[in-house]
């Protein structure tokens, strides 16, 4: 690890959470509703942003098992995450396009943070 970097910042599945979030944040910007939900657009960026902060202070803690307690908290802010972006196109606020390809992305995120799981489940 280099000097002045976390460790959680060498971790992929880290730094595919943080993109992730950048592009839900993008699509909540772009969020344009009639009578704006402001709530829910706060909860999609809630969502979005503590998968990669879960990671993060999951990788900070003392133990393995307390850190695959955040790996599973991380990938329950995923499908929150996903279930928010679905309402959102119900409502016709976001594309199919955009859905498709955060659906995508989301998909890659929740493979990685389970093998991530039963990787270190195997260490214990």
């Amino acid at each position: 690890m280099e000097k002045g970097k976390f460790a959680f910042e060498d971790l992929e599945v880290w730094q595919k959470a943080v993109e992730f979030a950048e592009e839900v944040i993008d699509i909540a910007e772009q969020t344009d509703t009639k009578r704006r939900h402001y709530r829910l657009i706060e909860q999609l960026e809630s969502a979005s942003t503590s998968v990669a902060l879960n990671i993060a202070e999951g990788k900070g803690r003392y133990s393995k098992k307390e850190f695959i307690q955040f790996l599973y908290i991380s990938r329950g802010s995923l499908y929150e995450t996903i279930t928010l972006l679905i309402i959102f196109y119900k409502k016709t606020w976001i594309s199919s396009e955009q859905l498709s390809v955060i659906k995508e992305r989301g998909e890659r995120i929740a493979k990685m943070l389970s093998s991530l799981i039963n990787y270190i489940k195997k260490s214990i």
